[in-house]
């Protein structure tokens, strides 16, 4: 810092920002302004003068750094510590009973006909409580501050690895720089938070009328709106957009530990995050049906968009002791509105062959808006589904979308019919090349051709997307003209191409080769996780490759792992196993994947620790410990090789004693389980 500056300009610049972030605090966490609009703007105004006038004092945490800063060149991208996964759908009240029925069944609680209610030391007891959310129709985020200061926000992305927009989120008023100290609040070294970014309704409104105004395209709906803000390379733009965030979890956080989830969400609160305040906490499962209904009458009433409500379990131990398969969270359901409907009418039907040799029939429709979303195209699944409709080409059909899931056929409108509309059969040959078509499982036709065209086209450019090797340049039209040319017939291919033969193809000079040549070879060292996930096994996705990445310790082992070692893999079950299996029993395959090895590829695996003393034990806590949380206990625990569980049953190995303990020591005593101190615990790690 210059010594030239004045004490007093330095003092008054962190009065300011002082000052601003506290009235950012009381406007949209508190809802209580304490100026008015106009002495805000002044005072942001004036620190804006005094930090240009001093830039040596800038500060990347200053409520200034919300104007936006420098463009970007691209996106980076980052893992998430703990996977933002997505949620299970619930579409009626019986989706939802059966949801608490697997919670509880999973927990080892009654069924709830026959759970109690009763008071203990002024919590319920014996029953089940939910926290019930509205759904958002916006953008999740993660958010992560270190000592109190935003350092980093990410995109959900694929659930395990998101793009970091750490500029743009920053230009969002209602997303603190600083978390919120007063009152001598402790402040968390790390917090990883998750969010939800959306554009009001009148914003949206007023953003799509001057876009009009400079001859720009509207934007479809808010949510493409906060996305699109959110994507932009120049934060300036995004500085510009209207989007406001409510938080909604914790991905993770040290120093502070929370018994339930609106417990964390509270904590959030006083931290400076904006909640939704229409979340309805602790409450049974019939109470989450009542507010549904609720919820469904007033979403057209309020400011944002809602598809739906979040369902969660709220006691985090519930939720630790429940887990997740390898998509959604079993402790939490979506129970989504009713689906969005419009009419229109079928110009055609075509067959798209996937990767997998799948043939799906599309619906080429005559364009329609459809809850903010203009919709040509929907899917109809399978042949089965067609006959079952009675879809024709020409029908006029009720078309829907719920959400982000893909617009579908809803019914056929009969009394439309003119007798013109034409009965549609799948194809007995493939589309593309003409192979033999075969019925195979699921109701799904299939191409037998494994080197069909568009078979190759789809596995390559999956092979090189983002979320696998991730090679920039190998787009769709330049991997149509690989394909087209015969320059590769395989992703194994991908590494041998060659500089010369590149630069002979459509818009593709020396330069464009050059760089294509470059990303290929900068794809090279992958994670094992997005190396599986590259190979395009069917039924596993990011998830899945993530767990079988982590139980495997080399591609050669997981290549001759058995199907009872496939499903000893938490998350792994039967169908997965058999794909996993029948994939790399295929010679072909195996000679693929050991030419893309043979080219040069490195798989990076991460280390695991050697010593896993408590691997395949159950362990149960009851009371309080002495040298650790629970939460560290837990992780301890799972380090070890360990798993922990919240009831005391006969699969229980040890029951570990703490302070005060409950009636879990009663039961451990008559099932004969063995009974450990702290002491004994660490005795066990260390062994």
């Amino acid at each position: 810092m210059s010594s030239n500056i004045e004490p007093a300009v330095t003092e008054k610049i962190e009065n300011l920002r002082n000052a601003l972030h506290r009235h950012n605090y009381q406007y949209y966490v508190l809802d209580d302004p304490e100026i008015s609009d106009a002495e805000y703007d002044r005072m942001m105004q004036e620190l804006i003068a005094l930090e240009s006038a001093h830039p040596e004092l800038a500060s990347p945490d200053s409520p200034s750094s919300r104007v936006g800063g420098i463009p970007l060149d691209k996106f980076e991208s980052v893992a998430h510590s703990v996977p933002m996964l997505s949620l299970d759908n619930g579409f009626n009240d019986s989706d939802i009973l059966e949801f608490d029925k697997r919670v509880r069944k999973n927990l080892g609680l009654p069924p709830r006909s026959q759970a109690t209610l009763r008071e203990q030391k002024g919590n319920v007891a014996d029953e089940l409580l939910y926290t019930a959310e509205p759904k958002m129709d916006g953008v999740a985020v993660e958010l992560v501050y270190e000592n109190g200061r935003l350092v980093m926000a990410s995109t959900r992305g694929d659930g395990v690895r998101g793009e970091v927009i750490t500029s743009n989120v920053k230009t969002i008023p209602s997303v603190p720089l600083l978390l919120n100290q007063e009152n001598g609040r402790k402040i968390p070294s790390r917090v990883e938070v998750r969010g939800e970014i959306f554009m009001k309704a009148d914003r949206f409104r007023k953003l799509n009328e001057e876009r009009l105004r400079m001859n720009l395209s509207p934007f479809a709906n808010p949510r493409n709106a906060a996305a699109g803000s959110l994507r932009q390379l120049d934060p300036r733009i995004t500085a510009k957009r209207p989007l406001e965030i409510f938080l909604y979890g914790i991905g993770r956080i040290t120093d502070l530990e929370f018994e339930s989830h609106w417990d964390s969400l509270q904590a959030l609160k006083g931290l400076g995050f904006r909640i939704n305040p229409l979340i309805r906490p602790g409450i049974t499962i019939q109470d989450t049906l009542d507010y549904y209904k609720e919820l469904s009458e007033k979403r057209h009433n309020l400011p944002y968009d809602i598809d739906g409500m979040v369902i969660k379990v709220d006691n985090l131990l519930f939720q630790s002791q429940l887990g997740a398969t390898s998509k959604s969270p079993r402790w939490a359901i979506a129970y989504k509105f009713k689906a969005v409907q419009e009419t229109t009418r079928i110009m055609s039907i075509d067959v798209q062959v996937g990767r997998t040799g799948a043939l799906t029939p599309v619906a080429r429709l005559e364009p329609v808006n459809v809850g903010g979303v203009m919709v040509s195209n929907a899917t109809l699944h399978n042949e089965d589904e067609i006959r079952r409709k009675d879809i024709r080409v020409g029908d006029t059909v009720l078309v829907q979308r719920a959400g982000d899931v893909i617009p579908e056929v809803v019914k056929v409108i009969g009394s439309k019919r003119t007798g013109a509309e034409q009965i549609f059969n799948m194809p007995q040959t493939c589309p593309v090349c003409g192979a033999e078509v075969v019925d195979r499982d699921e109701a799904v036709s299939r191409c037998n051709n494994m080197n069909c065209p568009a078979q190759i086209k789809a596995r390559i450019r999956h092979f090189a997307s983002k979320r696998a090797f991730d090679i920039e340049g190998l787009g769709d039209k330049l991997v149509e003209q690989l394909v087209s040319r015969g320059l590769i017939s395989s992703y194994a291919d991908i590494f041998n191409l060659d500089k010369e033969n590149l630069q002979r193809l459509e818009r593709m000079g020396p330069k464009s080769a050059a760089n294509l040549i470059n990303a290929v070879e900068a794809s090279k060292k992958i994670t094992f996780d997005r190396f599986l996930y590259a190979l395009g096994i069917r039924h596993v996705g990011e998830n899945v490759a993530g767990i079988l990445a982590d139980k495997f310790e080399s591609a050669d082992k997981l290549c001759s792992a058995s199907l009872n070692e496939l499903t000893a893999a938490e998350g792994i079950g039967p169908e997965i196993a058999q794909s996993v299996r029948h994939f790399f029993e295929q010679d072909e395959n195996r000679k693929t994947v050991a030419r893309i090895l043979d080219s040069g590829v490195e798989i990076l695996f991460e280390a695991k620790p050697e010593n896993r003393p408590l691997e395949g034990k159950l362990f149960v806590l009851t009371g309080s410990l002495e040298g650790m949380t629970r939460s560290e206990a837990q992780k301890m625990i799972e380090a070890a090789g360990g798993k922990m569980t919240n009831s005391v049953s006969r699969n229980t190995d040890y029951l570990v004693l703490g302070k005060s303990p409950g009636s879990k020591l009663a039961r451990a005593k008559k099932l004969g389980i063995e009974i450990i101190r702290e002491s004994d615990l660490d005795k066990l790690i260390k062994i």
